[in-house]
């Protein structure tokens, strides 16, 4: 009878279904690389400890090393003959360099294997999208550089609140996006630890040495508790969080950017690089991106409700249900590299129309905070009494069909005869956002401060 290849206890084929339901190889053959570069580790240090000869060692690591350039010139084709990705590069090695391709699997098991493997695909895209997000970082203060003198109505509710400028903007989001690096930075920090050596789940007989594995394959330490470390999936869940944060994050920049390039705000206007048509109106101009990335971070979303439903179960050690957990961070992955990538291309081209975002600071009588404050510093006003005395200048504005920066001086003794002519200086648009120089505030003084505090943090990350 045929043996699984998997399995010496197994006697007959496996069903077909079960097949279907079991194989991995459709979607772990992502790993490939990184299974390969842990067997390079773990043959290396077998040999250093005796436990496989020179002879054995030298063709392991020939024959891995060809396996890996063959795989990624497209000479060997990972097809679905073998259950997973690991069997299919034993397999290939096999057919390779013959019985010493057997020996590789000495004092491990597939658990530490596709733990190592994983956490390493894992550890090496925290890095690479922290990159991506310096590199977007820096787009928001090249912008925020241009922007600095350009006026943009602040909001809450999405109603007109207090006058801003662009670049104080552009910097909310790049502090947003700092946080989703820091996350990604821990994550890696935190999750550096090698499986490699733990076997099964309770470590192994042979004379092995976990820290020269750990050092070769470039983690921090060896893990301390073996049962732990083959069922530990936290790091697959923190790259699931960190990256739907950071869509969410995306998400509400691509609802202002949609908001933004609509005909009722005109503030920016995309490239025609990055948006569509329509297939019947031909006047249209669509933001396909911005829409784009708001819908996929739902995905990222699902991804990582689902692997925290596969785990929340599970009794230790090893179970074959986390073969659940590779498909949605490989997608997740995939959907936050790509997101990241063209966000920064469209930020980096799209239009700012700085008058129609002035414009829009003359609506809704933005500076009317500022004429309670000036009540309360020069006519020793009880805050609520001022509060509702601008609501009375404001409605006499409304009345008038202006914005309460447009009010004369005659205007506003009409209503309280206690105004001096200074304070037609405060209702000033650009004069109420400079006003507001108060650590972390929008004034210009403190947003050039806050431009350099981004210019030197970039210059500091090392990725």
């Amino acid at each position: 009878m045929k043996k699984n290849i998997a399995s010496a206890r197994i006697n007959i084929e496996s069903s077909q279904l079960l097949k279907e339901l079991n194989d991995s190889l459709p979607f772990d053959k992502e790993l490939y690389k990184e299974d390969i570069i842990g067997s390079l580790a773990h043959s290396k240090m077998l040999y250093a400890q005796g436990i496989i000869s020179k002879d054995d060692y030298e063709k392991i690591q020939k024959g891995l090393n060809e396996l890996l350039d063959e795989i990624e010139s497209g000479k060997v084709v990972l097809d679905g003959k073998d259950e997973d990705i690991h069997m299919a590069i034993e397999r290939l090695l096999t057919q390779k360099i013959g019985d010493a391709a057997k020996r590789v699997h000495t004092a491990r098991s597939r658990n530490d294997q596709v733990a190592t493997d994983f956490r390493l695909y894992v550890l090496n895209n925290n890095k690479e999208i922290a990159r991506l997000l310096v590199e977007l970082i820096n787009s928001f203060i090249k912008i925020a550089k241009d922007n600095i003198d350009t006026l943009l109505p602040g909001m809450t509710h999405l109603q007109h609140a207090q006058p801003i400028n662009f670049a104080y903007h552009m910097l909310a989001y790049a502090n947003m996006f700092k946080r989703d690096y820091e996350r990604f930075i821990s994550s890696y920090e935190r999750n550096n630890i090698s499986p490699l050596g733990c076997a099964a789940l309770a470590g192994t007989p042979h004379p092995i040495n976990r820290d020269l594995t750990s050092k070769e394959l470039g983690f921090r330490e060896p893990s301390i508790n073996c049962l732990d470390t083959v069922s530990d999936r936290d790091f697959a869940l923190e790259i699931l969080f960190n990256i739907a944060t950071m869509m969410m994050h995306i998400s509400r920049l691509s609802e202002e950017l949609i908001l933004w390039s609509t005909s009722e705000f005109k503030f920016i206007t995309l490239s025609d690089k990055h948006a569509t048509g329509s297939s019947i109106m031909p006047q249209k101009k669509n933001p396909d991106i911005p829409e784009l990335l708001r819908g996929k971070t739902g995905r990222t979303y699902g991804n990582l409700i689902s692997l925290l439903t596969v785990m929340k179960g599970l009794p230790l050690a090893y179970n074959k249900d986390t073969q659940e957990d590779k498909e949605g961070v490989f997608d997740s992955v995939k959907t936050a590299k790509l997101s990241l990538m063209v966000l920064k291309e469209m930020i980096d081209e799209m239009q700012v129309n700085r008058e129609n975002m002035e414009k829009a600071c003359k609506i809704g009588h933005l500076s009317a905070t500022d004429l309670a404050d000036y009540l309360v510093k020069n006519m020793n006003m009880p805050f609520r009494d001022a509060y509702y005395l601008v609501g009375d200048i404001v409605n006499k504005a409304e009345e008038l069909g202006k914005d309460i920066s447009e009010l004369s001086y005659d205007e506003l003794k009409s209503i309280d005869n206690r105004f001096k002519e200074d304070a037609i200086e405060v209702l000033n648009i650009e004069n109420s956002m400079n006003a507001r120089d108060s650590f972390g505030g929008t004034s210009k003084k403190s947003t050039k401060k806050q431009i350099e505090y981004f210019e030197q943090w970039i210059q500091n990350q090392d990725i």
